[in-house]
């Protein structure tokens, strides 16, 4: 799967028009949209020090560095769907979700920023 991959287009977009109506998106496709771009940030970043989790959709272990194996990871990263859509999509600013508490991050290498947006 890449950025330029149509579907995925397409189900982000979906899902930021929905957004910007203040209406929710369809869930099945809010959860594809959010699990293809959290493999975008999979490809981009790979490793397994920071834990990204978007409930309820999907969690994974992105940046290089210490592995996480059980129990709390030492960094996560935490948003709901549409902050995270909008960050992979260049909508919003890391440093906006995390000041208005949109997104939770904590532990070293949990700045994303030099990752997003993704698409």
């Amino acid at each position: 799967m890449s950025a330029a991959d149509p579907q995925v287009a397409q189900q982000l977009e979906a899902c930021l028009v929905a957004y910007d109506m203040d209406r929710n998106p369809d869930p099945p496709v809010e959860r594809a949209a959010v699990k293809a771009t959290l493999d975008l940030l999979t490809q981009k970043a790979p490793g397994r020090s920071v834990e990204v989790r978007i409930p309820p959709y999907a969690a994974v272990q992105v940046v290089e560095g210490v592995k996480h194996r059980r129990g709390t990871p030492a960094a996560v990263v935490e948003s709901d769907a549409a902050t995270w859509l909008r960050l992979a999509a260049g909508q919003l600013a890391w440093v906006d979700a995390v000041s208005t508490g949109k997104l939770t991050a904590s532990g070293e290498r949990s700045d994303l920023s030099a990752y997003l947006p993704l698409v």
